[in-house]
């Protein structure tokens, strides 16, 4: 399957040297940001042709949907451009994990500086 990206869309990318861009993840019902991801022209437009969440996998080198093997599936609501031009939000509904360990989201393990409490 390939789809072709808007021009008008892909002219706005601002892309690393292997051609790709950032995809924050974040869930439409918590605001959580629940994984970061790669794209390119391809996996941008075949998600937004879909609303089925496609990343490009860097180790394997192949393009993948979230949930396809797992079932842990993300419909996407919304997709945005950052005003640099190289990241992409996604707004998902997340069923299941979304990242690869088990877990809901990806920034759950360490916490590197707390909010401040009032007072």
């Amino acid at each position: 399957m390939s789809e072709i990206l808007n021009p008008d869309i892909a002219a706005r990318l601002k892309r690393n040297d292997d051609g790709l861009f950032a995809a924050v993840v974040q869930e439409k019902s918590t605001g959580d940001v629940l994984m970061m991801a790669w794209m390119d022209d391809e996996a941008l437009a075949r998600t937004l042709a879909t609303r089925k969440a496609t990343y490009y996998s860097r180790s394997r080198q192949q393009y993948w949907v979230k949930g396809e093997t797992s079932g842990h599936t993300q419909y996407v609501h919304e997709v945005r451009l950052d005003c640099d031009g190289d990241t992409v939000l996604l707004v998902v509904d997340q069923v299941g994990a979304a990242c690869h360990t088990g877990t809901h989201t990806c920034f759950d393990t360490d916490v590197l500086l707390e909010a401040e409490q009032p007072g």
